[in-house]
């Protein structure tokens, strides 16, 4: 199965100048992922409908939304899209008084062929380091007390990550991140038009396979202010 995360930018490019959430949305079918974990996605208000179920249409039948602000009456936050039952959601607050409102949508996938529960947790971190230090400490604590030692645990989103201090303090949760493990360094995905900083991360725990998806420059460079990243996953055997 394959796994996609994106910070779509409240679905507008990345001059904040017109609206590309059609072409969005075809980007993402294209890749044809099984999970998708989407940050500064918009909720529903009044008659304006919310971008995840835009975004999922009729491709993932399960979908879940973690509110984590609201501004000018509009809401935004993460979301998951899945082609798998949603067993279980749960959004739970990251925010450090005084800064952006950030949370964690934790979400229990229901895996075909009896295969064990499949944990996924989708993370829009703060952008001071001190911020992501807390918020990090509350990851790993949130894993140690959701998600059981024997389940497979997928964690992607927007890290925000640029001094590259996440690793270090995600080791004792187990996790680890899918293309420093296969090239070393962890990909490029900011600014989307040219790729410098680290920011976007997939980590997982419990799995028996995860390898880096390529992903093309267009046309996802014209639609966010952050490159997508994908890895194809392999849960393990049960018996």
């Amino acid at each position: 199965m394959q796994v996609l995360t994106v910070n779509i930018h409240k679905g507008y490019d990345v001059f904040n100048t017109r609206s590309v959430l059609h072409d969005l949305r075809e980007a993402v079918r294209a890749m044809g992922s099984d999970v998708v974990f989407l940050q500064e996605v918009k909720g529903g208000s009044g008659s304006t409908a919310a971008q995840y179920e835009f975004l999922a249409d009729q491709i993932w039948p399960q979908h879940a939304y973690g509110r984590n602000a609201v501004a000018e009456g509009q809401d935004h936050g993460n979301a998951v899209l899945s082609r798998f039952p949603v067993l279980h959601s749960e959004n739970h607050d990251m925010s450090i008084p005084g800064a952006e409102p950030r949370g964690l949508l934790h979400c229990v996938l229901n895996m075909p062929f009896g295969q064990a529960h499949l944990h996924v947790m989708c993370v829009h971190l703060g952008l001071r380091a001190s911020h992501r230090r807390h918020q990090l400490a509350r990851l790993c604590e949130l894993v140690d007390r959701h998600v059981p030692a024997s389940a497979p645990l997928v964690v992607a989103g927007d890290f925000n990550d640029w001094r590259l201090h996440a690793d270090e303090l995600l080791k004792p949760s187990g996790l680890r991140e899918v293309f420093r493990q296969a090239h070393g360094q962890h990909a490029r995905s900011f600014p989307a038009s040219w790729p410098v900083l680290r920011l976007d991360r997939i980590y997982v725990r419990g799995l028996a396979r995860a390898v880096p998806v390529p992903m093309p420059r267009r046309p996802w460079a014209q639609l966010s202010d952050h490159a997508p990243l994908a890895a194809d996953i392999e849960l393990e055997r049960t018996s």
